[in-house]
């Protein structure tokens, strides 16, 4: 499996960045690089590190869409009830079957479906 960048937001879990990292994935965690990043810089960070942003912030449909920020590929994970179990096995399910679609388009989960907007 070809390898991929994510930046994980604050809130996605500890779970989710250490499963991507002994998949082999590179993982930048936005609570070890400063936990007060504004939703701009961690866009610029994953265009710089060419690497898809893991958020649960509804904030970044709003910057991409509304003030046309490029980006490198996002996945917003609407589980905002959910455990990290929970969160985990959501991602481990897109990684395993969705991965290459994440890639510089935006993508919503919710109710079990992945929506890609490209």
């Amino acid at each position: 499996m070809k390898k991929y960048s994510f930046v994980i937001d604050a809130g996605v879990g500890k779970l989710i960045e250490k499963w991507l990292e002994e998949i082999g994935h590179h993982v930048y965690a936005v609570m070890n690089i400063n936990n007060e990043m504004v939703d701009e810089d961690i866009i610029n960070l994953a265009l710089e590190k060419d690497a898809i942003i893991i958020t649960m912030d509804s904030d970044f449909g709003t910057i991409v869409y509304k003030d046309g920020f490029k980006h490198s590929g996002i996945l917003y994970l609407r589980l905002e009830e959910a455990t990290g179990e929970e969160k985990l096995v959501t991602i481990q399910y897109i990684i395993s079957n969705y991965i290459e679609e994440l890639k510089n388009n935006f993508c919503v989960y919710q109710n079990g479906k992945l929506r890609i907007k490209k």
